[in-house]
């Protein structure tokens, strides 16, 4: 995809900008600053949405962004006097606001028609809010076209941080290629309300509920990953009328607390009192612990994200709050009512869910399908061997 605005032209698959035929120098953090305004640009984009967004897998400081936002109006010749480009919109944030033409990279190089794609490489997708029950604000996205896909929050999401992330972008544009994909942050963390009275398994079910009416839904598939396996498998036996598809990986009937194992129990209680007293701290000594428990096969880079994931997604208490909750889930009764088509997948060597507690939740489901996974990630990752045939599983089983 190229961009044109005015004599310049900007190049995503090159990562080139080119005033005319001159190739403007430009550092690849500034231009993925610049690419983010672009494609942002039918709204006004925040200081929380720039202040915290990774460039480089780093998360950039309040002087730090503004130096790049200086060094993108540089670029394409604007000013913070002229913001003629990038405006500066007063205690709201910056917006682009030239004039842009789009065009793909194939047609720029051949003049042929481009072959049809089927999400751009940063999709735009529309956040928006509901009101759950007891009146906490959840929020929720949509991006895509195509039958609608719904998937369960889970430890730990952020709707803008995920679509960056190469932990989860991969997944998500995966399945927004083929659908409408709407996601929610649970209460507690993300863009939802944080200051939360009620984090319980009752109400992350009901935060489903509230999505789900608020897009008008009547029938859709549900896609669970990890704690999101048992809130999905609570909703598909209250509302089995309305899923068409239940999709589980990674997830567990029995959270630790229920397996009857000590060692689990202890284990629970020592990562709960280490997210209350080091989950906001700068070093990410103690998130890297959960780090290494989801994805242990992550790169340098893909650790560092997760690290910083956990930490802008949301607070100390909360996260203690929300592991606790997660850790006494318990729906092992819910399994035999299970009577829509259900597709079960785990990864053999999963160091957060066991893969017995997968095995055990496809055995419960009557005709559910299940697929053992190659890996060790909690979390697939682009690349792992299970990614292939992870993808091709949730492909067929959709289709039928």
């Amino acid at each position: 995809m190229v961009f044109h605005f005015g004599s310049y032209s900007l190049d995503i698959e090159r990562r080139e900008l080119r005033r005319r035929a001159e190739l403007i120098a430009i550092e690849p953090q500034v231009f993925d600053l610049l690419v983010y305004l672009i494609r942002n640009r039918d709204r006004v984009v925040s200081k929380g949405d720039l202040l915290e967004a990774v460039w480089d897998g780093r998360i950039v400081s309040e002087s730090t962004l503004t130096t790049r936002i200086n060094a993108a109006r540089r670029a394409i010749g604007d000013s913070g006097a002229e913001q003629s480009l990038i405006r500066t919109i007063a205690r709201k944030g910056m917006r682009f606001v030239g004039a842009i033409e789009e065009t793909s990279d194939h047609a720029e190089r051949t003049g042929e028609a481009a072959p049809e794609t089927s999400i751009p490489l940063s999709p735009r997708h529309e956040v928006h809010f509901c009101t759950a029950s007891d009146g906490v604000r959840i929020a929720y996205a949509t991006v895509g076209q195509g039958p609608p896909l719904v998937k369960a929050a889970n430890w730990l999401n952020h709707l803008e941080y995920d679509w960056q992330s190469p932990v989860w972008s991969h997944l998500l544009r995966e399945f927004a290629a083929e659908h409408r994909l709407i996601r929610y942050d649970e209460r507690g963390n993300g863009l939802s309300d944080w200051d939360v009275v009620d984090i319980s398994f009752e109400a992350f079910v009901g935060d489903l509920e509230s999505v789900v009416e608020a897009n008008g839904l009547k029938r859709f598939p549900l896609l669970g990953i990890s704690q999101g396996c048992a809130v999905s498998i609570a909703y598909a036996v209250r509302h089995p009328e309305r899923v068409s598809h239940l999709i589980l990986y990674g997830g567990f009937a029995r959270g630790r607390r229920k397996r009857g194992l000590p060692g689990e129990v202890e284990q629970a209680d020592a990562l709960v009192t280490l997210m209350r007293h080091g989950w906001g701290q700068e070093n990410p000594a103690f998130r890297q612990i959960f780090t290494s428990l989801f994805i242990p096969g992550a790169t340098p880079k893909q650790g560092q994200w997760f690290n910083d994931l956990q930490r802008m997604t949301t607070s100390p208490e909360n996260a203690a709050r929300i592991r606790h909750v997660v850790d006494s889930i318990d729906v092992s009764d819910l399994l035999p009512r299970i009577s829509v088509p259900t597709l079960v997948l785990h990864c053999r060597n999963d160091a957060v869910q066991p893969f017995e507690e997968g095995r055990r939740v496809a055995a419960g489901i009557a005709s559910s399908r299940f697929v053992a996974l190659e890996g060790h990630n909690h979390l697939i990752l682009k690349g792992d061997p299970a990614w292939s045939r992870f993808v091709d599983e949730v492909r067929s089983f959709l289709r039928r």
